[in-house]
């Protein structure tokens, strides 16, 4: 049994098979930007005394984190 209730779930199953693969590729880069933006935001938040060059180095080696885990 799945732990967290989805109840749009089918509805979003829907949505995306209704669109284009077009239409799902530019959903998919809107959506990793908002991801980036999110993450960038949230650095923000917690490190509000870093310069923007000090930000974007801890954005790249976060970031580099990330993809070290998932290999």
């Amino acid at each position: 049994m799945d732990p967290k209730p989805q109840p749009n779930r089918s509805a979003y199953i829907q949505t995306l098979r209704r669109m284009t693969p077009e239409q799902r590729l530019l959903k998919a880069f809107e959506l990793t930007e908002l991801s980036r933006e999110l993450f960038r935001t949230g650095l923000r938040d917690r490190f509000p005394d870093l310069s923007e060059d000090e930000l974007h180095a801890l954005y790249l080696r976060r970031l580099d984190r990330c993809r070290s885990r998932a290999s």
